[in-house]
């Protein structure tokens, strides 16, 4: 029967057969172990090795990701570092110029915080001027003017100026037993060293050389001998 004598929906009979598949493991005539087929007929031996290095290339391009990932953060952590230091730079330099800058005015003042001791150590800071005095110390108090300098003191070359030096029993080391000008400061910055005068003890007087006998000598009894 021809296909165009065949009833339609009538298959042929030779699609009809049954298709046998050898799916032994071990060849008969060979004895030798058979590699399977995959789905789209090829062998599986046949695409292990290029799945391998596939899978081998993309290891090498994540491991090189991620070395360029850590190359970048390192870079970041470093200009994160740089940026921060560069900050403190910037407000240590401005502190710096802005104590400087209150040190310079500061310092014009001192002449007249000067008058306003002397004037109180003599009872004539009074009245309107009195005021006006305590309102200008309150004011160099707050912006961080500190007097110093006290009768007592551990002499500090420091922040002592020795106008006058000499040697006291009462003492263990250089004192200033006299304060002739206060100091001042703001911080650890002196603005003007307090000027006193400096005692030391007596142990580190200076020995006299001793007179020679012969000089106590009467010149008489150098006339006898002779």
């Amino acid at each position: 029967m021809t296909d165009a004598q065949r009833p339609e929906g009538l298959e042929d009979p030779e699609e009809l057969k049954p298709v046998v598949r050898d799916r032994r493991r071990i060849d008969p005539e060979t004895g030798e172990a058979r590699v399977p087929e995959t789905g789209d007929g090829t062998d599986a031996g046949a695409s292990a090795p290029a799945s391998g290095a596939a899978a081998a290339a993309s290891d090498e391009e994540l491991a090189a990701a991620r070395s360029e990932a850590a190359e970048r953060l390192d870079d970041l952590r470093r200009l994160q570092a740089e940026y921060v230091n560069y900050r403190r730079r910037v407000e240590r330099d401005r502190e710096a110029n802005r104590e400087a800058a209150k040190a310079e005015v500061l310092a014009e003042l001192l002449g007249v915080l000067d008058d306003i001791g002397r004037a109180r150590e003599h009872g004539d800071l009074t009245g309107a001027f009195r005021s006006v005095g305590e309102a200008l110390e309150s004011v160099t108090t707050k912006a961080g003017l500190v007097r110093y300098g006290e009768p007592g003191d551990a002499f500090d070359p420091m922040i002592h100026e020795a106008l006058m030096h000499g040697y006291a029993d009462d003492v263990e080391v250089p004192t200033a037993t006299q304060i002739l000008q206060p100091g001042y400061r703001i911080g650890e910055r002196v603005i003007r060293p307090a000027r006193v005068a400096v005692a030391e003890p007596t142990e580190a007087l200076p020995e006299t050389p001793a007179e020679s006998p012969a000089a106590d000598e009467p010149a008489e009894n150098k006339d006898d001998q002779s």
